[in-house]
């Protein structure tokens, strides 16, 4: 897929790339600093691609202008406590703001002016440079973003260390759920454990220091196996944890099954989204329902997730019981914490009522024997 455009009177071309899928514009134009924002917004509304030719921080306060119209724009349509809206507000922005576009050169180098060096995190995320390619500017930051966090790391304190998450790998920066894991009974001394969607392999890394004999980590994310493989190897529990690229479930039974699955049904818009956003609870669904076909006897399953859906009106607790309860589990225990994040204590938080009476639960399932 490609985009085209026309520039100082030649017909051009570039790859096409989307981390989302987002479909290439089909109009392009090339802008620079000329461009005033009121009509680069209307051009963006409308589904015009605007190829930046014109100075690095410039187009950054582009998008923030951009960003500020949307929200304008969005207040005057009101509904922003309903979680539909705010659902529809989200995707309509990430839209209008993948509109500003910047091109990479052969070497994922971005020729603009006070542009910063980007080739070490398009190398990180994009993979060896293949050619030149056009990407949104809001992917590209996201990309640089991404490669400072990987750099420095994101600090555990479960773990006394710091894991280092990859581009579109979920960042542990919500420590709560972590210390659930890191302090509820294990159901036997040295357990054989399974960790499904391990991500960064945090959850896999804090039972391996608590002692499981065997922890086998799965992610269907290839980058995610990556990031997870690179903890165990920084901590040094490569020889405990076995991390393996597969769509949840590795083969044979555990003692202890854990599962911290994306917290919200619903389609996301991105790919850090995919940690956030679980479609139709399609992975909740499918750990619960192959719990009882993984567990030794005696072992336990372990459902972390929070109750912000319920909140937001997007799945209850009773729908949430009858899933276990349908799935042939009952609940042996539950531990709760409240979130530390400063999200929870914004009041400019559009869904602040929410966050702000969420919990964080570990369920402890068991099979439902006669």
């Amino acid at each position: 897929m490609s985009i085209r455009w026309t520039e100082d009177g030649v017909e051009r071309s570039a790859v096409w790339h989307s981390e989302n899928s987002t479909p290439a514009p089909a109009t392009v134009v090339v802008v620079d600093d000329t461009i005033r924002a009121d009509t680069a917004y209307r051009l963006a509304r409308k589904g015009t691609g605007l190829l930046w030719r014109g100075d690095y921080h410039n187009a950054r306060q582009l998008l923030k202008a951009l960003d500020r119209r949307l929200q304008r724009d969005a207040s005057r349509h009101g509904a922003q406590d309903d979680f539909v809206a705010h659902r529809a507000q989200r995707a309509e922005r990430s839209r209008v703001l993948g509109m500003l576009l910047v091109e990479l050169e052969a070497d994922h180098s971005l020729r603009l002016r006070r542009a910063p060096d980007v080739r070490a995190a398009c190398d990180s995320a994009y993979g060896e440079p293949t050619g030149p390619m056009s990407v949104a500017l809001q992917e590209l930051l996201g990309v640089i973003g991404a490669h400072q966090w990987q750099t420095k790391g994101v600090p555990v304190p479960a773990l006394d260390a710091s894991v280092h998450p990859g581009y579109g790998v979920f960042s542990p920066v919500r420590g709560e759920y972590i210390d659930l894991v890191a302090t509820a009974p294990l159901p036997v001394e040295a357990p054989r454990v399974f960790d499904l969607g391990t991500g960064t392999g945090v959850l896999a890394a804090v039972l391996a220091r608590r002692g499981a004999a065997r922890v086998l980590a799965t992610d269907i994310s290839g980058r995610a196996v990556a990031a997870a493989r690179d903890t165990m190897t920084r901590l040094g529990l490569a020889s405990t944890v076995e991390v393996i690229e597969t769509d949840l479930f590795p083969p044979g039974r555990a003692d202890l099954v854990v599962c911290n699955p994306p917290w919200l049904p619903g389609t996301p818009t991105s790919t850090l989204e995919a940690g956030i956003y679980d479609p139709d609870s399609d992975m909740l669904r499918r750990f619960l329902g192959g719990l009882t076909g993984h567990l030794e006897p005696g072992g336990e399953g372990w459902l972390v997730i929070s109750d912000l859906a319920e909140h937001l009106g997007v799945r209850t607790r009773e729908e949430l019981l009858a899933l276990v309860a349908d799935a042939g589990l009952r609940v042996a225990g539950r531990h709760d914490t409240r979130p530390r994040h400063a999200r929870a204590t914004d009041a400019k938080d559009a869904l602040h009522a929410a966050r702000r009476a969420e919990v964080t639960s570990l369920w402890r399932l068991v099979p439902d024997l006669p």
